[in-house]
């Protein structure tokens, strides 16, 4: 297949990272901002960030239906911590008029454990990936809290509480790879989008 082109939405938050993570992995990437750059793209990176900055300025750029239909359509995309919440069906403790772009049968906490200076790390078995274990950051990181029958729940903290999952073409994660080296997640968007293409 020809060069995966995969696009990092563009509108907040940690782009840069995940833009060198996808170049790094040979993907021809593309900073989308505008609609006719989401056509041009095979896939599609939610970035951390700020969830609700997200919300208002995918509406006020003309980017939240494309990005709605691009996702009911099949597009494989990959949301990081905000990015997550952004797929997320449901969210509990938005701000005022917060929607998202939906996809993921999941419920989602905004910042549910605290605010920056309650983010940490710590090592996840995730078995989809093998080894070694992932080493994962959580900065102000949301909360699968409910997941639906067909969510595959691809790692958890040790008390249970879930923070990566996976359905059909949405992956979704309440921590940053991109911020660690760890490309495993960026390479499982890249086989979904080479799957989706065959």
């Amino acid at each position: 297949m020809t060069t995966p082109r995969v696009g990092v939405l563009a509108l907040q938050g940690d782009v840069r990272e995940h833009v060198r993570v996808l170049t790094d992995l040979g993907a021809d990437v593309t900073k989308v901002r505008r609609p006719e750059e989401l056509a041009g793209v095979d896939g599609l990176v939610l970035p951390g960030g700020e969830s609700s900055v997200i919300d208002k300025l995918s509406r006020a750029f003309g980017m939240r239906e494309p990005l709605r239909a691009a996702i009911t359509a099949g597009m494989p995309v990959y949301g990081t911590c905000a990015g997550l919440i952004l797929l997320a069906d449901r969210i509990t403790d938005g701000i005022e008029g917060q929607q998202t772009f939906g996809g993921l049968d999941v419920t989602v906490r905004r910042n549910a454990f605290g605010s920056q200076v309650d983010s940490f790390e710590v090592d996840l078995d995730i078995p989809a990936l093998g080894e070694p274990a992932v080493h994962a950051v959580f900065i102000r990181a949301p909360l699968v809290e409910q997941a639906g029958a067909g969510v595959e729940r691809l790692a958890a903290l040790d008390d249970g509480r879930v923070v990566a999952v996976r359905q059909g073409s949405l992956l979704g994660t309440s921590f940053h790879p991109e911020m660690t080296g760890e490309h495993r997640f960026h390479a499982l968007l890249l086989d979904m989008v080479r799957e989706r293409a065959r």
